[in-house]
Parts: C-alpha cells; structure tokens; sequence
C-alpha cells in the first residue's frame, strides 16, 4: 500500500498490480499515483460502480480528466485502485454536462 500524509487528510491507497508486469495496472493507463491521489482526495463525481466498485472522475492538476475504479477498504480511510484512465470523446462531454449543471 501507498500512503499519502497531508495535514487534514490521509488516504491510503493500494493498487491492483498487473501479474506480468508486477507493476500496478494504471501503469498501462499512462496514469500516476499522484494523479490517483488528486482525483481521490477531490472528485468532481464519485458514484456506485458495480460488485461494490466506486467510480471517481474528476480533473487533475495537470487538466487531464480521469476516471478511477476503486474499492473502499474496510479499513478506515482506505481504498484498493482497480484502474484508472482518461477520458475522452463522448464521456468527457457526458461529463462536462453534468458538471456543468452541478455549477448552476
């Protein structure tokens, strides 16, 4: 697992690694922990995906939108990444929409 300290919040984060690369599987995502860390710690969206799973969207530092599907940890403050990508096309516009009307 993956820890970030910040003073107000702490999260720690695991990841689901990829057997044959046994590195974590956001890796062939091009997506960063850091990333990971941002969307998590402030989602624009974050809903019910399926068997358990959450959906969190949301916008990094850098201006990529991300989506990540995550699984809340028993343990408190916790979450286990599955994946996370960018989105694009026909999502992102999908997304913008909805973000847009949160706003108004």
């Amino acid at each position: 697992m993956c820890a970030q300290n910040d003073d107000e919040l702490s999260m720690n984060i695991g990841f689901f690694i990829d057997p044959q690369t046994d590195a974590p599987h956001i890796y062939e995502h091009r997506v960063s922990e850091i990333e990971i860390e941002e969307i998590l710690h402030s989602p624009a969206d974050d809903r019910p995906g399926k068997d358990g799973s959450r959906v969190a969207l949301g916008r990094t530092s850098g201006g990529r939108f991300l989506r990540v599907i995550y699984v809340p940890d028993p343990e408190p403050n916790s979450v286990f990444v599955i994946t996370a990508y960018e989105i694009s096309g026909k999502p992102l516009v999908a997304f913008r929409r909805r973000h847009r009307r949160k706003q108004r």
